[in-house]
């Protein structure tokens, strides 16, 4: 009689911002995986425990929140000017599903200290190290400055981050030209060539929103629009069964007119990582979950993101890139909303407190670029060895 075996696949269980997902390197994964991507899916999906019909992941690494059900590939670039490619795929909890399309800016922390200790980069005995990714999801080039001593990643520190319980060490990050390409998926900065778009949305009407590639496909709209203050916490908007089925029939309308699905039901279905939908409001006073008061007077702008259908617990890292590009740029909906305009440096107010982020953009004869968004996050390992997962997943 022969029993179910299980193997032992190498693997780093990584926080990054305030995020946390399982790396990899290619030659980690059993050697079907490093070539199917149908088999790398489901070896992915067993190591996060999806699906799960009970949304507690409890035969799994993941912790049953969009915030924490993540992989992460990293290997040696052969790109000019890149050290290392980066890959990001989010696991979804109920369906057999891992989505491909868009990066994790809060894991991204992370892959320059993952990069440093598997070896795949050189790095400075003790200063800073720079790590070169080529983020291949999206086809952008992002720096990370890793501070090191004594030949070793530096962890811990007082650099305190919303969102996080711990101080760690800071890691800047600076994601360069954020903007799509008019070559890029979606299209060009803008897709629509609009900053603002009026779009039709079944059974809500019509509705503002700024439609924009940058960090990642990102939809904003006004609070105020769908009947929110902008002030609301994730157990509002979660328990809200009716808000979310209207901000999802918003996102998958929007996803469409991005050109980055044919209909809203492949948006839905097929795409539910990107584009995300954030809704932003002018500043206002609130209690963060951690109790901490956040006062009109502390923050530019109120920002609440949805990610694989819930709401965010603070704020993903490529949502702050994108309220950085867009606060920089007159027309839309986010610099609208911007108390007293911006001066490329945007601290905005989040479930968990506030995030200071900027950008650096400039206008040539009404065209606008972006060259450069700039944030710091902190990373640290959590774990590190090897991960069982069934022989024949």
């Amino acid at each position: 009689m022969s029993f179910p075996q299980q193997i032992a696949v190498r693997a780093t269980y990584m926080r990054g911002g305030t995020s946390k997902g399982v790396f990899f390197t290619p030659a980690d994964l059993p050697a079907s995986a490093r070539h199917d991507p149908a088999a790398r899916d489901r070896l992915m999906l067993r190591v996060i425990g999806s699906p799960d019909p009970y949304g507690k992941h409890i035969d799994g690494m993941g912790a049953a929140t969009s915030s924490t059900s993540k992989v992460v590939l990293v290997s040696k670039s052969e790109r000019p000017g890149c050290d290392v490619d980066y890959l990001f795929g989010a696991v979804s909890i109920e369906s057999p599903m891992v989505d491909w399309s868009g990066n994790c800016g809060n894991l991204t922390s992370a892959v320059g200290p993952f990069a440093i200790r598997r070896g795949l980069v050189d790095a400075p005995r003790d200063g800073v190290a720079t790590v070169r990714i080529w983020q291949a999801n999206i086809g952008k080039r992002i720096i990370a400055h890793v501070p090191m001593r004594e030949g070793e990643v530096v962890e811990l520190g007082d650099f305190e981050l919303d969102g996080v319980a711990f101080p760690a060490a800071e890691i800047r990050l600076e994601f360069l030209d954020p903007g799509a390409g008019e070559d890029g998926e979606g299209g060009a900065m803008f897709p629509t060539g609009h900053r603002t778009d009026r779009l039709e949305v079944p059974g809500i009407g019509m509705l503002e929103a700024t439609l924009i590639n940058a960090g990642n496909p990102t939809i904003f709209i006004d609070a105020g629009a769908v009947g929110l203050h902008g002030t609301e916490m994730p157990p509002e908007i979660d328990g809200n069964a009716a808000l979310l089925e209207r901000l999802e029939r918003i996102r998958a309308h929007a996803t469409v007119a991005m050109g980055l699905a044919t209909s809203p039901e492949e948006a839905t279905t097929s795409r539910p990582h990107t584009p995300k939908i954030a809704f932003v409001s002018p500043p206002a006073a609130y209690t963060a979950s951690s109790g901490k008061p956040v006062n009109a007077g502390d923050v530019d702008l109120v920002a609440r993101i949805m990610s694989m259908g819930k709401a965010h617990h603070a704020m993903t890292g490529t949502g702050a890139v994108a309220i950085a590009v867009a606060s920089a740029i007159p027309g839309t909906i986010v610099h609208r909303l911007l108390a007293g305009g911006t001066s490329g440096r945007v601290r905005f107010g989040h479930p968990s407190g506030t995030l200071v982020v900027g950008a650096e953009a400039a206008e040539s004869n009404g065209d606008w670029t972006v060259t450069k968004a700039i944030m710091s996050r902190s990373a640290r390992r959590l774990m590190d060895g090897q991960v069982f997962v069934p022989v024949d997943c």
